[in-house]
C-alpha cells in the first residue's frame, strides 16, 4: 500500500515538472518568436557601432549589457531577452530600450540603426560616452516615445528641435552633458539649446511630468509657457544662464514636488505666499538673485524636505523662524545669506536633518549643544562665520556624522581628538583657522582611527604633526598651515596618501630637515611649503602639480630640468631661498597653462627664459633681486595676459622694453636697479601700455626727456590688486589670490608695500639721467600717488599743472636742478605726507598752505634762495600771491572772489573751516582778524561787489 502511494505520488511530481518543463519551453519559444527579425537585426547593429570601454560609464553599478545580446540557437532572434530590451507583451516589437551605464563609446548620428526601432517608447542612453556627438535629429523617428534620457553621455551641440516634435514625451532628462577632465572645477557644458527652441519645447511638450536640462546653455528667460504644465511634478534648470524674472505662479503648480533652479546667477524672484496644499517637496533655488523674505507661510509646507536657497539675496537679520515648523526637512542650505545673530534654538526641532549648512553668513553666539540631538545628520557646516565658545560635547552622540566643517570662526577651547571617537563614519573634518588648543599628544585618538580624506587643522596652534595621521592612507586634504610645528617631519609622514593625497599645506611653520629624494605623493595638486626652514635641494612633485609654493625656505642648489616635465603647473613660487644656477629654459617653454612665475630673491645667473609662447597665460612674472643680464626676451610681448613684471636689482643691460607697451593687461612694470640705458622712445600709439599704473624705472641709466607713456589714469578702486590661481575638486577651493606688492622709494627710503590697491598709481624714475623739463603730461595723471622724478639733471620750473595731483601722497623732485619758485598751486595737495625739493637752484618764499610749511626743513635744504616757514623768514619780501583763478574762482561780472589761505596761532581746530565775507573793500579789520585767530586756522573766501 505504501508502495503503491509512493509510486503514485511520484508519477503526480514527474507530471508536474514536465508540465512546468513544456510551459517554460512554450514561453521561452514564444519570447524568442515575439522578437522581430529586422529589429533584432538593427540592435546588433547598434551594438556593433560602439566598443565597450569601462571609461565611459562613472556610476558603481555600470556594467556592459549589450555583451549578452546573442541570437538563440537555432537561427531564433530571442531580443525580448536581452538585457536592457523591453518589447509589447502583444506584437513583440521593442518599446523599451534602458542602456544607461553601460560602457558604450562612440560616436552616434542619424544613420544610426536604432532609428528604425519607430516603435520604441522609452529610450536611456545616458551615462554612457557618445564622443561628443550632437543628439541626432532622426529622434523624429520615434513619435510614440514617451521617456527619453540622454543625461551625463558626452552629448554636445545645439539640442534639435526635433525634441518638441515628440508630443507625448512625459519624462525627458538632457541634464549633465560636461567636459570634467579638462576643467574639473568648472566643467564645460557641452549642450546648448536655442531660446526659440526652449520656447517650442515647453509650447508642445505638454504631458511632461519631469523635465531636466541642467548644465545646458540656454541663455535666455524661463518661458511663462512653463506654467500651463499641469502634470509636471520635477523641474530642474540648474545652471543654464537663464535670467530675468521667475514666473512665480510655477510654485502654485498642483503637481509640483521637485523645483531646482540653483546656479542661474541672472534669476531672479521671490517666494510667494504658500498654501497648505503646495506638494513640493524639494526646493533649491541657491546661487541665484532670489531676494525678499523668506514668508512665514513656508511653515505650511508640509511635504518638503529638501530647502536650499544659499548665496541669494534675502532679506533677514535672523535666521528666519518659519523654518523651525518644517519638522520633516532632512535638507537645509541657508548660507551665504544676510543671516545673523544666534543660532535658535527654535531650529532644535529640525532632528530630521541629514544636511545642515549656514556657513558664510553672519552666526554668532556659541553652537548650541542641542545640535547632539540629530542623530540622523551626516553633515554640518557652519564654517566662515563669527561662532564663538567650544565645540559641544554633545557632538560625540552624532554617530552618522560624515562631514564637519567649523574653520573660519571664533571657536576656543580644548579638543581632544577622542571626541571624535563615536563617529567612525567621520571622513571631512575642517577646524582651521579658530582659536583651539590641543590635547597632549599622548591622548590623541589611536591607531584605530577611521580614515580621513579631508582635514583642517591650519591655525590650531599645532606644535606637532598629530600621531594619529602615521595611519592615514586615503587622506586627500591636509591643511596644517600656519601652525607651530617646528623641527623635522616624522619618517612616516610621506607614507600619508601616498596614492591618494591631492592638496598638502604645511606652511607658515618652523619644519626643518630635507624632502625625501623620491616625491611620495605621486598624484599632488597643490603643495604649499612656503615659510619653512627646510634646506636642501628643491624637491621635484610629480606631473599632476598645478601650484607650488616654496617660497621663504632655506632650499639651494639650481633648478632641477626635471621641473619641465610638471605641464600641468600653474603657480610656482620659489622666491626668497638660496637657490642658483641658470634658470631652466622651459620656464617660458611650457608657459602655455602657467599663471604666476616668482623666482626673486635667489642668486639665479645668466639670462631669462627665453621662449614665451602665443597663447601664454602668465599674469605674474617676478626675477627680482637675482644676478641675471643681458637683454630682456622679446618673446615676453606674447604674454597678452601679463599684469606683472618685475626685473628690479639684476644686472640687464637693454634699451627700455617700449615694445611691452602692446600688453593689453600690464599694470605694473618695475626695473630698478638694472643697466638699463639709453633714450626712451616716445609712445607709438595711443594705446601703448594702456592699464599701466605702476612705473619704476629708478637706478638705471636711462637718458633723454621724460617720455609720456601713461595713459590718462581715472581709475579709483578700493580692492586690491592681485592675481587668483583657483582650481575645484571634490567640493573644495583650493586656490589662492596672490597679492601685487612693490617697493618704492620715499625721501631716500625704501618702503615696501605688500599690498597695492588698484586705485594706487605710481612713477619713480629717480637716479637715471633724465634731462629737460617737467613734462606739463605729468599733471594729467590724476590718480598718481607717488611721483619720484629726484635725482636727475631736470631743469626749469616746477610745472603748476602738479597741483592738479589732488590724490598725490608723495612728490619727490629732489637732486635736480630746477629753478624759480615752488608753484602756489601746491598747497592744493592736501594729501601730501612726503615732499622733497632739496638739492636744486628753487628760489623765492615757500608757499603758507598747510601742507608745505608743516614738514621738515630738510625738504628744502640744498635751495639757498628758499625762506619761509620752516626755513627762515623771507624779510622784506613779499609773501605769494594767490594762483589765477581756477574752476572754482570767477572773475567776469560785477562780483571778484579774492580768496587768501591764513594761518593762526590756534592751528588744528580745524583746517576746512570756510568764513565767506562781502565787504565794501577787500582790507580786514583788527577786529575781524583776531576772531579768525580764536577759530584757528581757516580759509577766507572774500567777495569784493
Amino acid at each position: 500500500m505504501g508502495i503503491h502511494l509512493s509510486i503514485r505520488v511520484l508519477s503526480k511530481l514527474l507530471v508536474l515538472l514536465l508540465f512546468h518543463l513544456v510551459v517554460a519551453n512554450f514561453v521561452d519559444s514564444l519570447q524568442q518568436l515575439s522578437c522581430h527579425a529586422e529589429e533584432s537585426s538593427a540592435l546588433v547593429q547598434f551594438k556593433e557601432s560602439f566598443i565597450i570601454d569601462k571609461s565611459a560609464s562613472r556610476s558603481k553599478g555600470a556594467y556592459p549589457k549589450v555583451s549578452s545580446w546573442k541570437p538563440a540557437a537555432g537561427g531564433n532572434s530571442g531580443c525580448c531577452s536581452w538585457d536592457g530590451v523591453e518589447c509589447d507583451e502583444m506584437t513583440g516589437h521593442v518599446i523599451g530600450l534602458n542602456l544607461s551605464s553601460s560602457y558604450l563609446y562612440g560616436s552616434f548620428d542619424s544613420n544610426n540603426s536604432l532609428f528604425s526601432l519607430v516603435h520604441l517608447q522609452r529610450l536611456s542612453l545616458s551615462d554612457n560616452n557618445f564622443n561628443y556627438s550632437q543628439i541626432p535629429s532622426s529622434i523624429r523617428n520615434f513619435p510614440s516615445l514617451t521617456h527619453l534620457d540622454l543625461s551625463a553621455s558626452f552629448f554636445s551641440g545645439q539640442v534639435p528641435s526635433e525634441v518638441s516634435h515628440l508630443s507625448k514625451l512625459t519624462y525627458l532628462d538632457l541634464c549633465c552633458n560636461l567636459e570634467i577632465e579638462t576643467s574639473p572645477d568648472n566643467p564645460q557644458r557641452l549642450l546648448k539649446l536655442q531660446p526659440s527652441d526652449m520656447r517650442s519645447l515647453v509650447q508642445n511638450l505638454t504631458n511632461l511630468e519631469t523635465l531636466s536640462l541642467s548644465f545646458i546653455n540656454i541663455s535666455s528667460i524661463i518661458p511663462v509657457s512653463l506654467t500651463n504644465l499641469s502634470f509636471l511634478t520635477s523641474l530642474t534648470l540648474k545652471k543654464c544662464d537663464l535670467f530675468g524674472e521667475f514666473p512665480v505662479r510655477i510654485f502654485s503648480l498642483q503637481n509640483l514636488k521637485v523645483l531646482s533652479v540653483r546656479y542661474n546667477q541672472d534669476l531672479t524672484g521671490y517666494f510667494p505666499e504658500f498654501n497648505q496644499s503646495s506638494p513640493l517637496v524639494v526646493l533649491k533655488v541657491a546661487f541665484t538673485r532670489f531676494f525678499g523674505q523668506i514668508p512665514s507661510s513656508f511653515e505650511k509646507l508640509n511635504s518638503l524636505k529638501e530647502l536650499d536657497v544659499a548665496q541669494c539675496n534675502f532679506s533677514e537679520g535672523l535666521v528666519p523662524s518659519a523654518l523651525s515648523n518644517l519638522r520633516q526637512l532632512t535638507y537645509l542650505d541657508i548660507s551665504a545669506n544676510r543671516f545673523g545673530g544666534p543660532i535658535p534654538d527654535s531650529l532644535a526641532n529640525l532632528t530630521q536633518l541629514t544636511v545642515f549648512r549656514v556657513s558664510t553668513s553672519s552666526l554668532t553666539g556659541p553652537i548650541p549643544s542641542w545640535l547632539g540631538n540629530f542623530s540622523e545628520l551626516v553633515y554640518l557646516d557652519f564654517a566662515f562665520n563669527q561662532l564663538s565658545g567650544s565645540i559641544p560635547a554633545s557632538f560625540s552622540n552624532l554617530i552618522n556624522l560624515e562631514i564637519l566643517y567649523l574653520h573660519a570662526n571664533n571657536l576656543s577651547g580644548v579638543v581632544d581628538f577622542q571626541m571624535f571617537e563615536k563617529q567612525q563614519n567621520l571622513y571631512q573634518l575642517q577646524l582651521s583657522w579658530n582659536n583651539f588648543e590641543f590635547v597632549a599628544e599622548s591622548n590623541i585618538m589611536n591607531a584605530t582611527v577611521r580614515q580621513f580624506t579631508v582635514l583642517g587643522l591650519s591655525l590650531c596652534n599645532l606644535k606637532e604633526v598629530p600621531y594619529f595621521l602615521r595611519n592615514q592612507t586615503m587622506m586627500e586634504r591636509l591643511d596644517m598651515g600656519g601652525n607651530q610645528i617646528h623641527g623635522e617631519l616624522p619618517n612616516w609622514m610621506w607614507n600619508i596618501g601616498k596614492e591618494t593625497l591631492v592638496f598638502l599645506d604645511i606652511s607658515g611653520n618652523l619644519i626643518s630637515g630635507e624632502f625625501p629624494a623620491v616625491f611620495p605623493w605621486v598624484n599632488l595638486i597643490c603643495l604649499r611649503l612656503s615659510v619653512n626652514n627646510f634646506h636642501g635641494r628643491l624637491p621635484i612633485p610629480p606631473p599632476s602639480l598645478e601650484e607650488y609654493g616654496a617660497d621663504s625656505n632655506n632650499f639651494t642648489g639650481e633648478i632641477s630640468p626635471l621641473l619641465c616635465n610638471m605641464s600641468s603647473l600653474r603657480f610656482l613660487d620659489v622666491s626668497k631661498n638660496n637657490l642658483s644656477g641658470m634658470l631652466p629654459q622651459c620656464l617660458g617653454n611650457f608657459s602655455d597653462g602657467l599663471i604666476l612665475l616668482l623666482l626673486g630673491s635667489n642668486s639665479f645667473q645668466g639670462i631669462m627664459p627665453q621662449s614665451y609662447n602665443n597663447g601664454s597665460n602668465l599674469q605674474m612674472i617676478d626675477v627680482s633681486h637675482n644676478q641675471l643680464e643681458g637683454q630682456l626676451p622679446r618673446s615676453l610681448a606674447n604674454c597678452v595676459k601679463l599684469e606683472y613684471l618685475v626685473l628690479s636689482n639684476n644686472q640687464f643691460s637693454d634699451v627700455f622694453p617700449i615694445w611691452l607697451g602692446t600688453l593689453p593687461e600690464l599694470k605694473l612694470l618695475a626695473m630698478r636697479h638694472n643697466r638699463f640705458n639709453g633714450v626712451i622712445g616716445q609712445s607709438r600709439t595711443n594705446v601703448d601700455f594702456p592699464k599701466l599704473r605702476i612705473l619704476d624705472l629708478s637706478y638705471n641709466n636711462f637718458t633723454g626727456e621724460i617720455p609720456p607713456l601713461f595713459p590718462d589714469i581715472t581709475v579709483n578702486k578700493s580692492t586690491y590688486m592681485y592675481t587668483r590661481v583657483a582650481y575645484d575638486f571634490n567640493g573644495f577651493y583650493v586656490g589662492r589670490s596672490v597679492d601685487y606688492s612693490i617697493t618704492l622709494a620715499i625721501k631716500g627710503l625704501d618702503l615696501y608695500y605688500s599690498k597695492v590697491r588698484e586705485g594706487f598709481a605710481a612713477i619713480d624714475i629717480s637716479n637715471n639721467k633724465f634731462e629737460g623739463k617737467i613734462p606739463e603730461f605729468i599733471g594729467n595723471l590724476k590718480e598718481l600717488r607717488s611721483l619720484n622724478i629726484s635725482s636727475n639733471i631736470l631743469t626749469g620750473s616746477i610745472p603748476s599743472s602738479l597741483g592738479n595731483l589732488r590724490n598725490l601722497e608723495s612728490l619727490d623732485l629732489s637732486q635736480n636742478k630746477l629753478s624759480g619758485q615752488i608753484p602756489q598751486q601746491l598747497t592744493r595737495l592736501t594729501f601730501l605726507g612726503n615732499f622733497d625739493v632739496s638739492y636744486n637752484n628753487l628760489t623765492g618764499p615757500i608757499p603758507q598752505g598747510t601742507q608745505l610749511t608743516s614738514l621738515n626743513s630738510t625738504s628744502y635744504e640744498g635751495n639757498p634762495g628758499l625762506c619761509g616757514d620752516p626755513l627762515p623768514k623771507c624779510g622784506n619780501q613779499e609773501a605769494p600771491q594767490p594762483p589765477p583763478s581756477t574752476e572754482e574762482d570767477s572773475d567776469s561780472g560785477s562780483t571778484r572772489m579774492l580768496e587768501f589761505d591764513l594761518k593762526f596761532c590756534l592751528a588744528g581746530i580745524g583746517s576746512g573751516f570756510v568764513v565767506g565775507v562781502v565787504l565794501a573793500d577787500v582790507a580786514i579789520t583788527r577786529r575781524q582778524e583776531l576772531f579768525l585767530k580764536i577759530v584757528g586756522m581757516v580759509r577766507l573766501k572774500i567777495w569784493k561787489r
